[in-house]
């Protein structure tokens, strides 16, 4: 098409008829731009589905990432929840003088409110790599991506009252570490002792007379007042947090 018009305006030219010619060479140059504009109309529209691609990959892998982590904390919450329901049974055993349990009921109390330690976990590899690539800026929907930015910052928040958690729990532990009191009596008495092989102890130290001791009493509060507050002040809210994120991938996943 360029080439006729191009032998077309060598003719205009050569018989003198300049307003023609410059419709024709008007023409040209409009053919030109609009090849121009189609090429890249076309080269927009492979570049945009090459990036709806990449956006689609990464809202599935963090759907995936983001479920697990929510399925890790819906159980930590229910553990946090355990331990602190067990330690209001300790304290009500201190409160009530008339209460006092048996060993076996004050041992299988202490073995499974301060065994184990608690540590969110969340899956954040894929978020890590897009970060530090600088793909999440593939990501279209801003809110996605700002909550996302948040929720590292977030994470840290969390692991410091984690370790909160973990001292308060150490504090407990201590007084175990003496001769006043014995870890064997627990173990012995939850069967721990005999599942791992150890031999048991003919004469167990009995751990009833912490019921009375004022530091034994205010290391359970302690351990209570923050697995409150780790419970409601932080994982509550990181829930939320969670489904939020979801609901905001799942809008964008096609």
């Amino acid at each position: 098409m360029i080439k006729i018009f191009r032998k077309i305006r060598l003719s205009l030219l050569t018989e003198k008829r300049f307003t023609k010619y410059l419709f024709y060479a008007l023409g040209e140059i409009i053919l030109v731009v609009i090849g121009i504009l189609i090429a890249l109309a076309i080269n927009n529209a492979n570049q945009n589905r090459i990036n709806n691609n990449y956006e689609q990959t990464y809202l599935l892998g963090l759907e995936q990432e983001f479920e697990t982590s929510r399925s890790k904390l819906k159980e930590l919450i229910a553990v946090n929840k355990s331990n602190s329901n067990n330690s209001k049974k300790i304290l009500e055993f201190i409160t009530y003088k008339n209460e006092t349990p048996t060993e076996t009921a004050f041992s299988s109390l202490l073995y499974n409110t301060f065994s184990s330690d608690i540590a969110f976990n969340p899956n954040n590899s894929l978020l890590n790599e897009m970060i530090n690539s600088g793909n999440l800026k593939n990501l279209s929907n801003t809110e996605l991506r700002k909550q996302l930015t948040n929720w590292l910052s977030t994470m840290e928040d969390v692991s410091r009252q984690e370790k909160e958690l973990s001292v308060q729990r150490e504090k407990v532990l201590d007084m175990f570490r003496t001769d006043k009191s014995s870890l064997r009596t627990i173990l012995g008495q939850t069967r721990v002792y005999s599942q791992i092989g150890l031999p048991k102890s003919k004469n167990e130290v009995s751990n009833l007379h912490l019921l009375n001791s004022t530091e034994f009493e205010n290391n359970i509060l302690m351990f209570i007042f923050t697995s409150y507050a780790t419970e409601h002040a932080h994982y509550n809210p990181i829930m939320d947090d969670l489904d939020t994120i979801l609901h905001l991938i799942r809008k964008e996943i096609e």
